[in-house]
């Protein structure tokens, strides 16, 4: 029996009016909302987060959001904080999403910021890190990951560790239809596990979990949530339509 519950974390990105986004919620909450065997968690756009959050009252489903800025308040334009996030009851915060690194620039040392902030404000962060497919081909995947694990939890503290979720995405899988072998991510899993057990010690590395976020669908996950290190999914597409989401609940419950 793994110290870990499996959990499963949908991410709708820039989709969804918060009328639709409370309709999906809706519908996720009456297929899998008092489910305890697998931790569930949704992360509208800002915009849905307090429609999304009422959906949910009631519900073992956790809210989350999709970014969020290090900084407590100030002059920062479009920008929201940690307490704002808290304010709406969110619980998780994505970091370092492989589009927020590609589209906007965000650095290593950056994430790093966000991640510490998160943790002084008590939202858990699903820390991202996952190699682009020309890194992928010259060999460079175990060192990227490597770099934007260790950089990312730069500060972050043995009692803070278990708070942290890590999401293990090829960026060369996600919307692509792409999908890294089970062995591939398996290892990069394990790799990242060791790196945890450098950084943390055996017994917390074996308590924080790593989700796999490169085109999880319901045909593919219980095969990927078979393996020892791979706890849950960080799921795009599929988190967008309630059947094929709790479709990955269940599949994760069996692998639980």
């Amino acid at each position: 029996m793994s110290l870990r519950k499996k959990l499963i974390a949908g991410n709708w990105k820039m989709n969804k009016t918060s009328a639709d986004a409370a309709s999906l919620a809706e519908e996720i909450v009456a297929a899998v909302g008092k489910t305890t065997d697998v931790d569930i968690v949704v992360c509208p756009p800002f915009t849905s987060l307090d429609a999304v959050g009422k959906a949910l009252e009631g519900s073992s489903i956790k809210l989350g959001a999709q970014n969020m800025h290090p900084e407590a308040s100030g002059a920062y334009t479009g920008e929201i904080s940690a307490a704002m996030l808290r304010s709406l009851f969110a619980g998780y915060v994505i970091l370092g999403h492989s589009e927020r690194r590609t589209y906007f620039k965000e650095t290593d040392a950056f994430i790093n910021q966000k991640t510490l902030a998160a943790l002084k404000s008590e939202l858990k962060p699903i820390l991202c890190v996952g190699e682009t497919l020309a890194e992928r081909e010259s060999g460079d995947t175990l060192k990227v990951v490597q770099t934007q694990t260790e950089q990312g939890l730069e500060g972050v503290s043995k009692e803070q560790i278990t708070s942290v979720v890590i999401a293990y995405e090829p960026v060369w899988a996600i919307g692509t239809g792409k999908v890294a072998t089970t062995e591939q991510a398996q290892e990069v899993h394990a790799f990242i596990r060791s790196l945890l057990v450098k950084l943390y010690g055996e017994a917390l590395a074996q308590k924080v979990r790593i989700l796999y976020g490169g085109s999880m669908k319901p045909a593919n996950a219980p095969e990927l949530l078979a393996q020892k290190d791979i706890d849950g999914g960080l799921i795009g597409g599929a988190a967008l339509e309630a059947r094929s989401f709790v479709d990955l609940i269940k599949s994760a419950a069996v692998a639980g």
